[in-house]
Formats: C-alpha cells, structure tokens, sequence
C-alpha cells in the first residue's frame, strides 16, 4: 500500500454579514477544498499555502489559530491502494476572484448550508462542520 499526506485549507471569505467557504470542482466531478500532496522538505503548513497559490492563485491567507484536522481515506489509483492522510487548515482570505488551476473544472464561494449541499464526501462535510462552529465562536 502507498502511503501518502497532503495538506490543504478551508478557505473563506467575508461579504457583508456572510462567511462564504471556497469550493473547486475536480475533474472526477467532486466538490471539495483546495488541497495537494506535500513536496519533500515542506511541512503542512507550507504544503497548504503552496498549493493554495497554485490551485487558486491566492496568496493573502490568514490561519485561524487551533484548527487542524486530519481525515484518513484509501483509494485506488493505477491498480495500487492508497492510503491517504489530509490535513486542512482554516484560513480567511480577502480574495474574491481566483484563477483556478488545470487541477480543477470551477470554483464557488457560499455560505456553510449552501457548502454543506454541494459539499461531495462525508469527511470534508465534518471539517467544514468543525470550521463553522469554531468561526461561529470567534467571529
């Protein structure tokens, strides 16, 4: 089994009275975060911003201090079973227009309920859960 760790960001933005939480539309046809695996030498955190400029092209993120959680999932890829670590940040941006990747079909920016619908797997529905309840608390 391979084994491998990426790094990624629940990435949001503020308008009005609104938290707006940014989605990229994969290939595969999901919806989900701005995430990527890391490169030798890099830490998580270096990894997440990494990936966030070259997925989104944003570069002004502010970490929300004590939120880091990590999902663990296995797929198949080439015949071979993955076992995959991610880790996901919480970051605010001012950024509103993005220039999306190669990587990704679209982009949206909604609020939590509207994220929670179009949101496709269970484990970035419980980050996203955890990120609004501790955005709730702090902001």
């Amino acid at each position: 089994m391979i084994e491998e760790t990426s790094a990624g960001i629940i990435l949001f933005r503020r308008e009005e009275s609104k938290i707006l939480f940014l989605l990229l539309h994969y290939p595969s046809g999901h919806w989900d975060f701005v995430k990527g695996k890391m490169e030798k030498g890099e830490d998580i955190h270096q990894t997440a911003i990494r990936e966030t400029k070259e997925e989104t092209g944003i570069t002004d993120i502010v970490f929300i201090e004590n939120f880091e959680e990590w999902i663990e999932y296995n797929f198949q890829y080439q015949g071979e079973l993955v076992h995959k670590k991610v880790v996901f940040f919480l970051a605010e941006t001012k950024t509103k227009e993005i220039k999306i990747s190669h990587e990704h079909l679209n982009f949206t920016w909604m609020d939590y309920t509207t994220s929670m619908e179009k949101t496709t797997f269970d484990n970035a529905k419980t980050v996203l859960t955890k990120a609004q309840m501790l955005l709730s608390k702090t902001l």
